[in-house]
């Protein structure tokens, strides 16, 4: 029987959610509660199934997201979600199709970039996806960090820390998160479904557990970073605490509220262990410790994947901290964003341009999408072979443009 791939319909988007389920080894079951839940926030000329007669057999969304860009700039960004493939239709090219399909849809929009947090590794380097940031998590040993136990709680820098509660963290929590995306390149836009289910405020699949709340205000009393996590009930056989926390969301846009909410989740009596969570590869977390060595990195993994769709809109929606020029050769096999574009950067700004020059480097369009972000060295690249310096020592000319001081940093799944 031919396959049919097409954008679902009202009616059969609980068998797209049960299908969904399945490709992830989730129960396929779904609930009334869920489907009347999800369907307001879904653009179902977006949500794509793949039809076996009556039967959907893969799946596929993508929905309208703000991607903030080096310097604080914001691109329109494809972003890419519950993509699966049923056990029983595989390496039928399904994913080729509905990817084909989405992309030539999100280039036709105008979208600068299409984004993805991919579950495998090797699925999405063949559609022009790169991985432009890097995810660490760390577990910390309390009980070695150094840190005065007389101390720890209060903040150094003045300010204070003081509990919350969903419904406060509802309130202040979307400002400070624009804040941090206007300073760190990699962050995707959270809407107000998102903020609603992860402050209790909305339905949940599962049961829902408040975390604890903490808010950094300065010593105006305004708010500058909010922590949430959760803490486990262990006890040793000594009857003494071993307790876990776990950072579930921590959102800092100073220096000092991120030094004193690290300080005050590593100083909670009972409290022996604390699970970092989703952090930036660079984090503040390790080196604030009077001893690194307490925390280990126990997740270190790509995050956020970056596909060019608008070469120019993405390298002139940056800013730059170097002046200098480059010639790019890009190859795109799926035709959307492949050719020869000149880049004339300066700390004033940038244009970008196709161009007849020259090509200082040539490169796949998935290395450009890993090097969007300031992440990824294109010395490196170029030692791997992914980068072809046609022009000699335009690597370094490269890197000097195109790196950013702090790595990049997506805190969220979608």
């Amino acid at each position: 029987m031919t396959l049919e791939v097409r954008p679902v319909v009202e009616s059969e988007y609980p068998d797209w959610l049960r299908a969904v389920n399945t490709g992830f080894l989730r129960p396929p079951m779904v609930t009334d509660e869920e489907v009347a839940d999800r369907l307001p926030h879904s653009d179902l000329s977006r949500v794509l199934g793949v039809f076996d007669g009556g039967r959907v057999v893969a799946t596929f969304r993508s929905f309208t997201q703000e991607l903030s860009a080096v310097g604080g700039g914001a691109l329109v960004a494809d972003a890419v979600s519950g993509v699966t493939v049923s056990a029983t239709h595989r390496r039928q090219g399904l994913l080729s199709r509905m990817m084909a399909d989405d992309l030539a849809a999100a280039k036709e929009r105008g979208d600068a970039v299409a984004t993805l947090i991919a579950a495998e590794y090797p699925i999405y380097g063949r559609y022009g996806f790169g991985p432009a940031t890097w995810t660490a998590e760390w577990t910390v040993d309390v009980r070695r960090a150094g840190l005065d136990p007389r101390r720890t709680g209060r903040p150094e820098d003045g300010g204070r820390i003081e509990f919350a509660d969903g419904e406060e963290i509802r309130k202040i929590g979307p400002g400070l998160h624009r804040r941090l995306a206007g300073v760190r390149a990699g962050m995707v836009e959270r809407d107000s479904r998102r903020w609603d289910v992860e402050t209790g405020l909305a339905f949940h699949n599962s049961p829902w557990t408040e975390p604890f709340y903490v808010v950094f205000r300065d010593e105006d009393g305004e708010p500058q970073g909010f922590a949430a996590y959760t803490c486990d009930d262990t006890w040793g056989d000594a009857k003494q605490p071993l307790n876990t926390a776990k950072v579930k969301d921590l959102i800092a846009v100073t220096p000092a509220a991120e030094r004193a909410l690290w300080r005050y989740l590593c100083s909670i009596d009972w409290v022996t262990t604390v699970k970092s969570g989703n952090r930036a590869p660079d984090d503040l977390l390790p080196l604030l410790l009077p001893d690194p060595r307490a925390a280990h990195i126990t997740t270190q993994a790509d995050m956020l994947w970056v596909r060019v769709l608008d070469v120019a809109k993405v390298l002139e929606g940056r800013t730059y901290g170097a002046s200098g020029s480059l010639v790019l050769e890009l190859r795109d096999a799926a035709g959307l964003a492949g050719g020869r574009y000149r880049l004339d950067a300066s700390p004033e700004g940038a244009a970008c341009a196709p161009s007849t020059a020259s090509a200082d480097l040539a490169l796949d369009i998935a290395e450009l999408g890993t090097l969007s972000l300031g992440d990824e060295s294109v010395v490196r690249l170029a030692a791997l072979g992914r980068v072809e310096e046609v022009a000699p020592g335009a690597a370094d000319r490269a890197d000097a443009l195109l790196r950013t001081s702090r790595r990049p940093w997506c805190p969220d799944i979608f």
